[in-house]
């Protein structure tokens, strides 16, 4: 149970030396201090489950080397309009009787159009409405969008740093780390929960692995919700060329430290879950982790199935954790 007489500090100065001695840790010691810092802060038998629906796929125009959904890239992925309101509902209303408590809505943008917005808004009052937690992820937000988003009940945004400072460039070239920084600090300083995180295994190096942590760990404030994918073959992106499979310790290891450096933080095992074997997730789980996708789909790259899910969970006599009471909603 929570116990919060022993609650760790919450830091936002750690260094790269702190970061680099703990992920050294004999691994019996580091899962027993990324333990101890879980359960003062969460029950460790619930998982949070959240479902992610693609509201508009492919066509973006960032090169981002990871992403089936560019248009720089040649994958086969087919550019789609923006769904409509009713249509995302219906989804949210299967993600719902699925177990899901909360809602992810993503779109292949750079950034939405102002034409877009009453629809998205639309989107998320109505899956408020229906008693999910709401997020979104549509890249690069003005003050403006942010305020509506907030206004209509948006509980959380999503925009992933993706890798270290050091090995962004290899990534992408049409946005910089500071422009996703930036649009971190602007949704925190609308109200919006951020959720923000990173993906393992895209040739980076064990040292960005602890830099991309270290990167969140020391903003200003931690993100909500810290979000680990592990890297999804993609024919026709750049990354698959140098794309290296991690080992699954090593998994391991980044996210114990994700919960040793941001104790308060909701650590998700996102992309990857496929490619692990029941007995890595339940490391995970032992280490901190404690939020999974659920559903068939996530974007355009596959999940484990909720039947599975659901078995894994009851053999480890774990269970999905309550939705949260929801805030009433602002009128726009």
């Amino acid at each position: 149970m929570i116990r919060p007489e022993i609650r760790p500090e919450i830091r936002t100065d750690w260094t790269m030396e702190e970061a680099r001695a703990l992920h050294a840790l004999p691994f019996p010691d580091l899962l027993h201090r990324a333990q101890t810092t879980h359960r003062a802060h969460f029950d460790p038998t619930t998982i949070e489950t959240a479902s992610l629906l693609s509201i508009k796929t492919g066509g973006c125009p960032e090169d981002c080397g990871y992403c089936a959904q560019s248009a720089h890239h040649d994958t086969g992925v087919k550019a789609t309009k923006l769904m409509g309101t009713e249509e995302v509902l219906a989804a949210a209303r299967r993600a719902r009787a699925a177990g899901a408590r909360r809602f992810c809505m993503g779109a292949a943008w750079r950034s939405p159009k102002d034409r877009d917005m009453d629809r998205l808004c639309d989107m998320v009052r109505g899956v408020a409405d229906l008693g999910l937690e709401t997020c979104m992820t549509l890249g690069m937000l003005s003050p403006d969008q942010v305020a509506r988003l907030k206004a209509a009940g948006l509980d959380f945004y999503n925009h992933n740093i993706d890798t270290s400072p050091e090995y962004y460039a290899q990534i992408a070239s049409t946005r910089t780390m500071e422009d996703r920084l930036d649009t971190v600090a602007q949704v925190r300083r609308g109200g919006i929960k951020v959720c923000c995180g990173g993906i393992l295994g895209m040739g980076e190096a064990e040292e960005d692995r602890i830099a991309l942590l270290v990167t969140l760990a020391t903003l200003p404030a931690h993100p909500d919700s810290v979000p680990v994918n592990l890297w999804n073959e993609v024919e026709g992106v750049p990354v698959q060329d140098r794309a290296q499979a991690l080992d699954p310790f090593a998994l391991v290891r980044i996210v114990a430290l994700a919960r040793i450096l941001m104790p308060a933080s909701v650590v998700r095992l996102s992309a990857g879950r496929t490619g692990m074997s029941d007995e890595v997730q339940a490391l995970c789980f032992l280490a901190g982790a404690n939020s999974i996708f659920v559903g068939d789909t996530l974007l355009t790259t596959g999940n484990p199935a909720a039947w599975k899910d659901q078995d894994l969970l009851g053999r480890l006599g774990m269970h999905v954790a309550p939705a949260r009471s929801r805030p009433q909603v602002a009128a726009e």
